[in-house]
């Protein structure tokens, strides 16, 4: 095995021990297990994951954690925060909180209301990764002082979100090396897309999707996951660096959006904290994906439909 090739199952070990983590937050995880999900020895494991991610896997159970507990706290208003505690693996909602304001500044209460947020303290996001926290950010234009859309044409698009019926797609994937960061978006598409043509695949262009892990406004930007992927046919060979995996079917609210590329996180954001809570339903355990509709680079502003899965509230 050369170099490139070790570098790469290296890679493709810790994203097992980070799949294994995301997957069961809720429960004690237990480190030895995470080494032998990823194929390592305990002994070797800390030190590979530290070098590879960049945190410790203590500092990614925790940051994984509060964002989910943040997320949850937002979204999911019908959950208490002891039942976002018990969802995030802690064992009382008195740990909880003292863990999430050491983590983000504030309070679980505080961030359900953002009457009550004032200034809020530099906890352990900003201090430890340099992510400015503004929790502000995860509210509607509706009920804060920050507008970054027209609110009439955004209540008119907001009135049009639809539930649909998906049918599952087989995709294959690459994903950007560095989080959210633009130039690293771009190059991963090129990649993708270059291969795409290679093996001759028909009408990917009106078939790429991303699917965004990550809320840039609680995850540092560098910490993001960003999947650039393309449709495939069940047939269709693979090779690494790309992987395949499958968009499930199922029920999705699917909104529409043309407008600036920085502001599309703005946009998730309305679909989750205004027009989620008002639907009927409660989002999935998925993240959002976003079907582009346009070339980005050669018009200068994204063209999409968002699908958020969902259920029954």
């Amino acid at each position: 095995m050369n170099k490139n090739q070790a570098n790469k199952e290296y890679l493709r070990r810790i994203n097992l021990a980070t799949t294994y983590i995301c997957s069961n937050l809720e429960q004690q995880l237990n480190l030895d297990k995470i080494a032998q999900v990823s194929c390592f020895s305990p002994f070797h494991f800390h030190r590979i994951f530290h070098a590879l991610t960049g945190e410790t896997v203590n500092d990614f159970i925790i940051r994984k954690r509060m964002e989910a507990s943040a997320n949850r706290l937002i979204c999911h208003k019908e959950m208490s925060i002891t039942e976002v505690a018990n969802a995030g693996g802690y064992s009382s909602s008195a740990n909880f909180s003292k863990a999430f304001k050491n983590y983000f500044g504030i309070t679980p209460s505080q961030i359900r209301d953002p009457s009550e947020i004032k200034d809020s303290k530099i906890g352990k996001l900003t201090s430890k990764y340099g992510k400015v926290f503004n929790p502000s950010d995860l509210y509607s234009q509706f009920v804060t002082d920050q507008v970054k859309f027209d609110p009439d044409k955004l209540e008119e698009i907001l009135m049009q979100v639809t539930i649909e019926e998906l049918k599952a797609k087989r995709i294959a994937y690459l994903t950007a090396p560095k989080g959210y960061d633009v130039p690293a978006i771009f190059e991963t598409w090129d990649k993708l897309d270059n291969w795409a043509k290679s093996i001759k695949l028909t009408n990917f262009e009106n078939q790429r999707f991303a699917i965004c892990h990550d809320n840039p406004m609680i995850t540092p930007t560098e910490h993001c996951r960003y999947d650039a992927c393309v449709q495939i046919e069940e047939n269709t060979p693979v090779s690494e660096p790309f992987e395949v995996t499958t968009i499930p079917s199922g029920q999705y609210a699917s909104a529409y959006y043309k407008g600036d590329g920085d502001k599309v996180s703005n946009f998730y954001m309305e679909l989750y904290s205004h027009w989620l809570p008002n639907s009927g339903f409660e989002p999935d355990d998925l993240a959002p994906i976003a079907h582009y509709l346009n070339d980005t680079r050669k018009d200068g502003f994204v063209e999409m439909n968002v699908y958020i899965k969902v259920k029954p509230l």
